[in-house]
């Protein structure tokens, strides 16, 4: 079993090679019993990507996945992670330059949206009750607290846990932060101020 679990995993001069990128995007990625599941990648070179899932391969299992901003990759589990799984990425040397091209575009876009966010002013939407659903269909009435471009602060019973995929109305995040009424939502994209206006004002406005 052991050597099984080596030959899987990357080489250290494939590590070296590779610089892993943080970035904070969303896909989907497929077992090979041909299941399908929701993921957020955490990190990304062009030769591995570190997954977060509820749903976790087996070491050695072959995955595809669908990426956001990124397409179709191929690759190869090599370790389960608390909240996940890493895996290889398998594809050409062009595909993996690419990759790394993406994902420089990627971190500078990143970059580049960590002060906008500190601008974004939070209001009380005109129509604050809403619908909080989870990657597996379950929704629940919300309340939505302030809403800004980059997210939003919902009182509702429930609490998913810190990372979970969710859709507010038809916005897709992820719940960031707990607090005592509710929870605290990142948007995957920044929203334009005329979406939050659609999707949050009383119906026959």
């Amino acid at each position: 079993m052991r050597s099984t679990a080596v030959d899987h995993a990357p080489s250290q001069a494939e590590r070296r090679n590779f610089q892993r990128v943080r970035v904070k995007i969303y896909g989907r990625f497929m077992l090979e019993d041909r299941t399908e599941h929701p993921c957020q990648v955490v990190d990304m070179s062009p030769g591995n990507v570190a997954l977060r899932t509820e749903t976790i391969g087996t070491p050695g299992e072959k995955i595809i996945a669908y990426i956001d901003h990124i397409g179709r990759i191929e690759g190869v589990v090599t370790r389960t992670l608390p909240d996940g799984f890493a895996m290889t990425v398998i594809a050409s040397d062009r595909k993996k330059d690419k990759l790394a091209a993406q994902l420089t575009w990627l971190a500078n876009k990143h970059e580049l949206d960590l002060p906008e966010d500190r601008r974004h002013d939070r209001v009380a939407p005109r129509n604050p009750t809403s619908v909080l659903q989870l990657a597996d269909g379950r929704q629940y009435q919300c309340r939505i607290i302030d809403l800004s471009l980059s997210g939003a602060a919902v009182e509702i019973e429930v609490k998913p846990a810190i990372g979970v995929q969710v859709l507010l109305g038809t916005m897709r995040g992820q719940v960031v932060r707990h607090f005592e009424d509710g929870v605290a939502i990142e948007f995957a994209v920044i929203q334009r101020p005329e979406t939050l206006d659609s999707e949050f004002s009383p119906p026959g406005t």
